[in-house]
């Protein structure tokens, strides 16, 4: 299990190649709320999403040890298919991803504009076995989307450049999906503060990883999740996430409805992509504050902002925008 040491080397050796992304906050939504609160906007990194972080330490740190493989392989719903991509390129490595025929257009091509090759299958457990096939070919990497200690521990660094830059928060917000982002910010979080609360959401639509926790072992659904946080229909967690996951101060399954309003509100309030995936940590935001006194200082995670048209079409079928934000 990663530890807060191996995100602090995560962070040094990764550094070289991502941005910093910015702090970013919305007074209207500090005043509906009667709180403060941040984003860490990540939508910003380089691919779009906080995936690169993971992606690059795996091979950063194998580059380190002369270690390198001949090719890699990886299963994903799209960002970490671009993230696979992008730090193959770095290291020369030629990358195939096994995707799902839903997968949003706009990963897709991104992914093949960063050089790797892409497969389409029916499902996700198509998908997962496909290249689960493909690993046992010699000199081949499989690099997971989550359930890897290295990945764990390269998605704990965004939470580590966040503290510098808004300091300590009362709660911080992440989105679950196979839960490596969640593990991540828990163990960067408990590293640098014993007050901050880690929350986690997930869809209600695909809510493995709830299921998981109240029963106190991995379950795993029984078919593909349709739910507008496509980055959070993965089939479980992983056994090396849910440890970890299992020391969450609290974890909140939100609804389609809440997934599109929040998406709606946050692009419109903040002027930025947001991913249903990281959109709908807001309303486990507002379910945390209602428990809470006020003037509470809250960091949410903004993993993503790779959108195509199909999803915004979903996302924008009603409009949410004349309801606005509140604890009520």
């Amino acid at each position: 299990m990663p530890d807060f040491n191996d995100v602090r080397t995560a962070r040094n050796r990764i550094a070289p190649f991502i941005q910093k992304t910015p702090i970013m906050e919305s007074n209207l939504l500090n005043q509906c709320l009667g709180n403060r609160i941040l984003f860490k906007a990540e939508c910003m990194q380089l691919t779009g999403s906080f995936k690169v972080r993971g992606a690059t330490n795996v091979l950063a740190k194998l580059s380190e040890q002369g270690a390198l493989p001949e090719r890699v392989v990886a299963n994903s719903s799209g960002n970490h298919a671009q993230a696979i991509a992008y730090a193959s390129r770095l290291f020369n490595l030629p990358a195939k991803i096994f995707s799902t025929q839903s997968v949003s257009a706009v990963k897709a091509a991104a992914t093949r504009y960063y050089g790797a090759d892409i497969q389409l299958y029916p499902s996700r457990v198509e998908a997962d076995d496909a290249v689960a096939e493909a690993a046992n070919e010699p000199g081949t990497l499989w690099i997971p989307p989550f359930n890897h200690p290295d990945i764990i521990a390269g998605q704990g660094t965004l939470m580590l450049d966040a503290s510098e830059q808004v300091g300590e928060v009362d709660a911080v917000f992440a989105p679950c999906g196979g839960g490596g982002l969640l593990s991540g910010t828990l163990i960067s979080t408990r590293g640098l503060s014993n007050k901050t609360k880690v929350i986690g959401a997930e869809p209600l639509a695909a809510n493995d990883a709830a299921e998981s926790l109240r029963k106190g072992e991995i379950v795993a659904l029984s078919e593909s999740p349709i739910t507008l946080a496509d980055g959070a229909a993965t089939p479980s967690v992983g056994e090396h996430t849910f440890p970890i996951l299992q020391q969450l101060d609290q974890f909140i399954e939100v609804e389609e409805q809440k997934i599109a309003y929040w998406t709606q509100w946050l692009q419109h309030l903040l002027k930025v992509h947001v991913e249903p995936t990281c959109a709908m940590t807001m309303q486990a935001v507002v379910e945390w504050l209602s428990t809470q006194p006020g003037n509470q200082k809250v960091l949410v995670l903004l993993t993503g902002g790779n959108i195509d048209n199909k999803k915004m079409l979903q996302i924008w079928e009603h409009d949410h925008l004349t309801k606005m934000p509140s604890l009520a």
